[in-house]
């Protein structure tokens, strides 16, 4: 017995669905669960790990193809990567209630752990646990966005908890070494972007250790580069700035 199958339609299985809605229309791509959310992080960066295939649906369980003419005036081009990739950034994952909860509190987890590694108590230069972030981030009510990636949520999640505890972003520790000629004039340049000087010496060169908000750390980076055409030298000598143990609410 033959089974007629339509050449618009392909059938897949075990698959994860992303959906939006253009010029009044449906569309949605097939993806491998899982890899949708490392794309959007910046995790996986192969397209071709992320999508079962290249192709545009207006309904995937279906197996219903958009036609061309649809994706013309929808995205102004019908090159089905690219339109995928465009689906893949902005669409919305198709998952059932289960799996959003256990992907939220994975990710509610993760942006935990992000802030607990990147801040301490600036009083006490001690670390906070995992558990205490969250225990913070329920607090204030936090909501996970699952269309943004755990490190810029993470970053959203310290200024927040500025505002409620004692929290900042652990100060990198540099070594600069500059020559004497450009030394001085770059220093008056770098103080704005420095946090604390630890050390001087100025003798043939100058050398300064110093500590900096990490958010800082390129722009220190290039403006040291630049104005010494490549003289200077920059070092992390840590990348935290802790005292051991970690901080605890009493």
């Amino acid at each position: 017995m033959s089974i007629f199958t339509p050449t618009n339609q392909i059938r897949l299985t075990n698959v994860a669905v992303v959906r939006t809605r253009r010029a009044g229309k449906r569309f949605e791509i097939a993806c491998y669960r899982n890899k949708v959310m490392g794309w959007r992080s910046g995790a996986e960066k192969d397209i071709d790990e992320v999508l079962q295939t290249n192709t545009v649906f207006v309904n995937v369980s279906k197996g219903q193809v958009a036609k061309k003419e649809d994706l013309l005036k929808a995205f102004g081009t019908d090159d089905q990567t690219e339109i995928c990739k465009t689906i893949l950034t902005k669409g919305e994952l198709q998952v059932s209630d289960k799996e959003r909860h256990t992907q939220l509190e994975q990710m509610f987890r993760d942006i935990a752990t992000i802030v607990a590694e990147k801040c301490v108590n600036p009083e006490t230069k001690r670390p906070y646990t995992v558990i205490l972030i969250e225990r913070a981030m329920k607090d204030i009510h936090y909501s996970v966005k699952p269309n943004k990636s755990t490190k810029q949520q993470a970053l959203e999640v310290i200024r927040q908890l500025k505002e409620t505890m004692q929290i900042e972003r652990a100060h990198m520790r540099l070594r600069f070494i500059l020559p004497a000629k450009e030394g001085k004039k770059l220093k008056e340049k770098l103080k704005p972007l420095i946090k604390v000087i630890e050390s001087e010496d100025f003798d043939e060169q100058l050398e300064i250790v110093c500590l900096i908000d990490p958010g800082c750390f390129r722009e220190i980076d290039e403006l040291i580069r630049c104005e010494t055409k490549g003289k200077g030298s920059l070092e992390v000598l840590s990348l935290k700035d802790v005292e051991e143990g970690d901080e605890k609410f009493e």
